[in-house]
Parts: structure tokens; C-alpha cells; sequence
């Protein structure tokens, strides 16, 4: 029931969809439902299926049909929060890539991170206010009811857990939707998305101790014997809350060692030299700008090669002045070229989408050639980024 919103890495160009079965499209993006959710559907029909005998004992079998009409119905309550996080991320400018149905209840997936507060904030709340919207018609139909009848009790079932699904999920810790809104008041408080993200997901750390705390604590408090079942439940659930909230507070700080990240900063400098010089031609003007690197143009200034500087060095000193630089150059390809002002992730995605064809990119200021990075070193550095 959480939105999640995708990594850049999953663009839409090139999606990594959860496993399971595409049940159509909402806002572009697939809706899947996956393999999970039938154990838990399995689990709460069987859950539910007292309830219903107590109302219906003489339905035999068809008590547990009617406690799977519940299941569905919950399962539409969860569809509806996620297409409701769905259209508005993309009505503020995300690409949608997936809503997934699992074990847990749901997902959104979408490309792109929230550009100001307010995004996340509204890509988060319409969730949760689904879900509270429609306990509140169900709990309406439900009073309009003249006997506690099975659809009585469905009514009843469907505005509880709509309201719990919507009230638990309002919760101010990631993964949840509140840790989200939580994360982008904080944001906007501090100026500094990566506190928000830090500061919720300590806050969903202490969110999953108190699920804990309210399974055992709650019935000693109140003199009740200790569920297993529900502490088992209650592990569980913070688990996974526990689990996503770890994971966010070091994407955040992955965040934010990414974003200083810059081309400048990796790429080696260049000098450029027409495609028919010498190596001795080139290997001159590489020292006399104080460049290590040479890039092959043709008369319009447009890259085509660089240089390999080993195939240079291996070239006699009596051989270079005779030797076309273009001998010992590696082509480039027209997309490999990066601009020398892109940082963090957005010269991740453009770099990402430019390597396909090449491990080495030209970089560019101002259309003019200035150095060459070496995604290989981009790539170290992603990993040193990650790792702190």
C-alpha cells in the first residue's frame, strides 16, 4: 500500500517489472498482480471465514466463498489506493512504470524523483485518503442495512479494514505513505530531501518497534492472554517495516553522495585534432595544452575517435610524424558525447543512456570539446558512493 517511487535506473525506456500477471493498464503503466498476494488472500479468507459462520452458520462451503468476496474486495480497496497514487504522480510530471498488488498490499512504481515537497506530499496523502473515503461509503451503506445480513457484514468488513488500511498507512514513517509525507515536510523545513529522508525512516524504525510493542503490550495491559498469531502477524509487519525503513535512510545517503557526483570531476582532459594529423601532431598539441588525451574531429568540429593512448605510446618516436592518428584511434559513436555540467543523477541517467554502444563518452561545454570520461571510473565512483 505504500508508493514507492522507482530509482532513475528504472526509466521507462527500459523497465524492471515485478514478477507476475498483467491485468491491464492504469495511467500507461501495468497493473500486476503478483504471485504473493494469493497466499495472502488464502490466509485471510481462512481468517475471515469465522466471522461469516457466526453470522451464517447453515452456508456449509459457502462460508468460505463469502469471506473470498471480502478478500476481493479488499483487493479493489488496494487497486484503488495505488491507481489513486498513480494518477497523480502522473499529473505532476512522473512517468508511471508499474502498480503491483503483492503479499504486502501494493506498490506504484514511477521514473523520476519529486521535484519540490508538494509532489511527494500529494503523490503520498491520495493513498491513504482513498482508502479513508471509502470506509467512510461503506460504513454509510452499511448503517443503511435493516439486519446484520451477509452483505451487512461485508459492508461492515470493508469499512474497517478500508479504514485501518487508511489510517495505518498515514503512519509518519517510511515505507509507508506517512513516512513520505513525513519525509517531504522535512523536506521542505530543512531544504534538504536527504534529512527528510533520513528523519522518516528513523521515525518508520520506531513505527515497526511499536507494532511490536502494541501486540504484546496491549493485551498485558488490558489483561487479555498473548496471541501468538498476532505477534507472529506483528513480526512479520515489522520486519517489513524495519526492512524498508533501513533501506531508505541509506538510499538517502546514497542520494546524496550521488548528487556530488559531476562530469567535471571524473572526466579527463582533452584536446582535440583533426582526424588526418600525425601521431607526432598530436601527441604535440595533447602537451602543449597539458592534456593526457586526444579527440579525432573532422572539419566541422564534430567527434569521431579518440586516441587510444597505449596504441600511441607504442608507436616508434621515428614512425609518429608519418603515422595517421586515426590508426591508432578507437571510433566513437554520434550518441557519445556528455555535457561537462551534468552532476548526480541526472549525469547518472544520461550517462547510463549514452554507454550502450561505447565505454568511453566525450565531453562537451558549450559545444566544445573538453575531456573524456571514462564510464568504467563513473562506475567506481557510483560504488564509492554507496558504500559510505
Amino acid at each position: 500500500m505504500e508508493s514507492t517511487p522507482a530509482p532513475s535506473r528504472r526509466a521507462a525506456r527500459d523497465p524492471q517489472l515485478t514478477k507476475g500477471w498483467t491485468l491491464g493498464r492504469v495511467a500507461g503503466a501495468p497493473v500486476i498482480l503478483t504471485p504473493s498476494w494469493f497466499l495472502a488472500a488464502a490466509v485471510l479468507t481462512f481468517l475471515f471465514a469465522p466471522t461469516v459462520r457466526g453470522i451464517s452458520p447453515g452456508l456449509g462451503l459457502g462460508i468460505y466463498v463469502v469471506s473470498f468476496v471480502f478478500v476481493l474486495l479488499l483487493f479493489v480497496s488496494v487497486f484503488l489506493h495505488e491507481v489513486a497514487h498513480a494518477l497523480v504522480a502522473r499529473a505532476r510530471g512522473h512517468e508511471v512504470t508499474e502498480l503491483a498488488v503483492t503479499l504486502w498490499g501494493g506498490h506504484t512504481a514511477y521514473s523520476g524523483a519529486s521535484r519540490r515537497p508538494l509532489d511527494g506530499i500529494l503523490v503520498s496523502v491520495v493513498g491513504p485518503l482513498t482508502n479513508l473515503l471509502l470506509a467512510a461509503l461503506c460504513w454509510l451503506a452499511f448503517q443503511a442495512q435493516p439486519t446484520m445480513s451477509i452483505p451487512a457484514l461485508l459492508l461492515y468488513a470493508a469499512a474497517f479494514s478500508n479504514a485501518f488500511v487508511g489510517v495505518f498507512n498515514l503512519l509518519p514513517g517510511l515505507p509507508l505513505d506517512g513516512g513520505q509525507i513525513l519525509e517531504s515536510a522535512v523536506w521542505a523545513a530543512t531544504g534538504s530531501r536527504t534529512t527528510g529522508t533520513i528523519v522518516a525512516g528513523w521515525v518508520g524504525r520506531a513505527v515497526a518497534v511499536g507494532v511490536m510493542a502494541w501486540a504484546i503490550g496491549w493485551p498485558l495491559l488490558n489483561g487479555y492472554a498473548i496471541s501468538l498469531f498476532t505477534v507472529a502477524w506483528a513480526a512479520l509487519i515489522s520486519a517489513f517495516l524495519w526492512s524498508g525503513a533501513g533501506a531508505a535512510i541509506v538510499n538517502g545517503r546514497t542520494r546524496e553522495a550521488v548528487a556530488g557526483l559531476s562530469v567535471a570531476a571524473l572526466a579527463y582532459p582533452a584536446v582535440t585534432a583533426p582526424v588526418g594529423a600525425s601521431v607526432s601532431d598530436a601527441v604535440a598539441a595533447a602537451q602543449r595544452a597539458g592534456a593526457g588525451h586526444v579527440v579525432l574531429v573532422e572539419a566541422d568540429g564534430h567527434p569521431v575517435a579518440f586516441a587510444d593512448p597505449v596504441a600511441v605510446a607504442a608507436v616508434p618516436p621515428a614512425q609518429a610524424p608519418s603515422t595517421p592518428v586515426g590508426a591508432v584511434a578507437v571510433a566513437l559513436p554520434p550518441t557519445a558525447w556528455v555535457d561537462a555540467s551534468l552532476r548526480g543523477q541526472e549525469m547518472l541517467d544520461v550517462v547510463a543512456a549514452a554507454t550502450r554502444d561505447t565505454p568511453v563518452l566525450v565531453v562537451t561545454d558549450a559545444g566544445r570539446v573538453v575531456g573524456l570520461l571514462d564510464v568504467s571510473l563513473v562506475i567506481q565512483a557510483l560504488k564509492r558512493a554507496r558504500g559510505r
